[in-house]
């Protein structure tokens, strides 16, 4: 993600602020133009503080304070362009669910800002009542005996609240035996499964991604009952991003589309900082850069894998040297690259086109 200043007082500020730090400012994200402004409320609406002066007024989901997103101050609909997306979302009058959805909203614009940015198509379910994209957040009742599986199913994404709670997402991940769970990979995962519907099922791309992620006609169910009770092949890490993505080819695709999204939005942040990386402890090309393009706009997925490989053997270094854990402990093979650069490659389309 790019890093944002305050137009008023020229102040680096953070994607969530809703307020500036040093000047006092309120702030609204303008999604359409990708700009986070400081405002000023001028009789019933807000003014950008942007050479084209829009006036403006908040998305609906500013009051319980869950989107700092804006929207034309002449719209009808009181959500924002994320906002839109939501079909439900919990009690926020009982125990912690206003901070949990909260927390879940930051995760899903920060989903969004990258989806909009590669110029994917996102349809909400008013513009297509069979498949367009809609997030359920849904919290279980005490001593409930049914399970909220978090999942995606035709355009709907449901998402349990428990995983906005840190310790029991902490308790799902070691008992998952996973080495990575946070909010932002749920969202980008599931909208994966999303996007193979739009851009390989109802794109004709099927037979070209069944190429790459295998044949998704084997039975759903039974090749996740399989991977539960007998855990991935021993030479997992040859071929798959993952431990999950060796279950299904949808679940492939879906943890390699988490992925890419993962790889585009940290180099962008790294080259907002103007990040380069040169070791002196060794002179190996492979592990120098100057991360200084727009991943976004990236021309191949070479470009992508030879900047993001050099900033996580750093990344993991600095991480360990504070005594935390990786911060990306995954290993990118060659065929796991192969399959980012399908996902490049067609979204790459979908982008130029638009």
């Amino acid at each position: 993600m790019k890093i944002f200043r305050c137009q008023a007082c020229k102040s680096a500020i953070y994607f969530e602020n809703r307020f500036c730090g040093a000047c006092g400012h309120t702030l609204g994200y303008l999604p359409v133009t990708g700009i986070l402004s400081a405002v000023e409320a001028v009789d019933d609406h807000f003014v950008a503080l942007t050479p084209e002066r829009p006036k403006l007024r908040f998305c609906e989901n500013a009051g319980p304070d869950a989107c700092n997103w804006m929207i034309d101050a002449a719209q009808e609909n009181p959500f924002c362009l994320a906002c839109q997306h939501n079909r439900t979302i919990p009690d926020l009058s009982v125990n912690n669910n206003l901070q949990h959805w909260r927390d879940m909203e930051i995760a899903k614009h920060r989903l969004f800002y990258s989806l909009m940015a590669l110029r994917l198509p996102l349809q909400t379910r008013q513009q297509n009542p069979d498949h367009g994209l809609v997030f359920d957040f849904l919290a279980e009742e005490p001593g409930a005996t049914e399970k909220i599986l978090t999942g995606h199913d035709e355009g709907v994404i449901v998402i349990n609240l428990n995983e906005a709670d840190d310790v029991k997402r902490a308790a799902f991940r070691a008992a998952m035996h996973e080495p990575y769970r946070t909010l932002l990979g749920h969202f980008r995962h599931e909208v994966g499964h999303y996007f193979w519907d739009v851009l390989i099922r109802d794109a004709g791309n099927i037979d070209a991604c069944r190429e790459i992620f295998g044949d998704e006609t084997a039975d759903y169910a039974e090749a996740l009952k399989k991977h539960y009770e007998s855990g991935p092949p021993a030479d997992w890490q040859e071929h798959y991003i993952s431990t999950y993505a060796t279950s299904h080819p949808w679940e492939d695709f879906a943890e390699t589309w988490a992925h890419y999204l993962h790889i585009v939005d940290t180099l962008e942040t790294a080259s907002a900082f103007g990040l380069r990386i040169h070791p002196t402890f060794t002179r190996d090309d492979s592990l120098h850069v100057d991360i200084d393009f727009n991943p976004y706009r990236a021309t191949s997925i070479d470009q992508l894998i030879n900047a993001w490989l050099p900033l996580t053997f750093t990344m993991n270094n600095l991480s360990r040297s504070i005594g935390e854990k990786d911060l990306y402990p995954f290993i990118l093979s060659q065929p796991c690259i192969g399959k980012l650069g399908f996902i490049h490659d067609m979204i790459s389309k979908i982008r130029d086109g638009a």
